[in-house]
């Protein structure tokens, strides 16, 4: 468990990461899906071996919050009863892969899914523990602003196109060409040194003018981008919001009750298959514009050991007051975990109070220090004001 102190990677379930609040978990569903019993089984370990609360991460994934070190063994022994469980924790590392929710039983969603992940277990490839696949080969592409390096998806005529992220077009593939041309793209990432120091990702390699070879190049548009999804009746099922990206175990538990499975998204919410009413529970979000959509806030104090204040009461506070066209982020350092890319307002935490950036990102030079949450939760404009 010592391991889990290390900063700069992503926690699994073989590897936790210590917090505030003891050990966080992280749970990747196999194909971005969790059956019945497995939603209830992993309610039942999060009551059982942690602190009850369950993350919904942009990684589309799960992370059992408040695990003590001597429970770590009967969960992950739960967690292998459950098929949620790596071989080993560089295979658990590799299978970093979001899935399009949007897929059916007739399209190549799920095998796509299965067959990468096979490959990847196979393959001994060492990238760094953020760098990611997505499988987004629906009609209309839905990952396209989510974090991955390579891309699985579709042209405009709905032919498959493996495409490196940060490079406009693709390269067409036939069926049983598209996995091992994503592993090929990475393979390349690799020796061409896209890695260093165990981090790295594909744009910012391309960026930095990193031309791929002949045989990765692609001259395919990709698939047009899908509106952004919002909670509501899909034909698939029914996507539910989760306030601030956190439930409870009780929650999780209700959605195993109606005997539907869960198809995990990297927008903080999930999708309840073949549900026809929207689902019930405390901090689920049914509403397509809830205020709290428009809020991104981290674990914050005291969950997190990093964090200077409580930024989800503070988010809490702000989301019905702020404009209806403002994206706001409450961070509480300057990692800014819960989100990476700009917002139009974003709040750092720091030990003398919040530091306020407009239209960036905690990496970006704040415009106002030092303000207290009261008077931002008293004074909202000061967000939004010309200082």
């Amino acid at each position: 468990m010592s391991a889990a102190a290390v900063k700069g990677w992503c926690p699994g379930a073989l590897r936790p990461m210590l917090s505030g609040d003891g050990f966080v978990v992280r749970v990747r569903p196999f194909g971005g899906r969790l059956e019945a019993p497995q939603i209830s089984g992993l309610a039942e370990l999060a009551e059982r071996f942690g602190n009850g609360l369950i993350d919904v991460t942009r990684r589309a994934n799960l992370q059992i919050r408040g695990v003590k070190e001597e429970s770590h063994r009967p969960l992950l022994d739960g967690l292998a009863q459950l098929q949620l469980l790596d071989p080993d924790a560089e295979i658990e590392a590799r299978r970093n892969i979001l899935v399009t929710p949007f897929w059916s039983n007739r399209d190549e969603t799920q095998s796509l899914a299965a067959e990468l992940e096979e490959a990847l277990a196979d393959s001994g490839l060492v990238l760094p523990t953020k760098f990611g696949f997505a499988i987004d080969d629906g009609r209309s592409r839905v990952l396209a602003g989510d974090s991955a390096d390579i891309r699985i998806e579709r042209d405009r005529s709905g032919r498959l196109l493996v495409r490196a992220d940060g490079a406009r077009l693709g390269r067409s593939v036939a069926r049983g060409q598209a996995v091992s041309t994503a592993l090929a793209l990475a393979s390349w990432f690799i020796i061409s040194g896209g890695a260093r120091d165990g981090r790295g990702r594909m744009a910012a390699h391309i960026a930095s003018g990193a031309a791929l070879p002949q045989s990765l190049r692609g001259e395919t548009e990709p698939a047009p981008v899908m509106a952004a999804a919002r909670p509501g009746h899909y034909p698939q099922g029914a996507m539910v919001g989760v306030a601030f990206g956190q439930m409870l175990y009780a929650t999780l538990r209700q959605f195993s009750a109606c005997g539907h499975a869960l198809r995990m998204t990297p927008w903080r919410m999930v999708l309840s298959e073949g549900k026809r009413e929207m689902p019930g529970g405390a901090g689920l979000i049914t509403e397509p514009y809830d205020p709290a959509l428009r809020v991104i806030a981290c674990s914050g104090a005291p969950r997190c050991r990093e964090a200077h204040a409580d930024t989800r009461a503070l988010a809490a506070a702000l989301a019905p007051r702020i404009a209806a066209d403002v994206r706001l982020h409450v961070s509480g350092c300057g990692k800014g975990c819960a989100h990476s890319g700009t917002a139009a307002v974003t709040l750092i935490a720091t030990h003398a109070g919040f530091d306020l950036v407009r239209d960036g990102s905690t990496r970006d030079e704040p415009v106002l220090r030092g303000l207290s949450g009261a008077d931002i939760v008293s004074d909202p404009s000061i967000l939004v004001g010309g200082n």
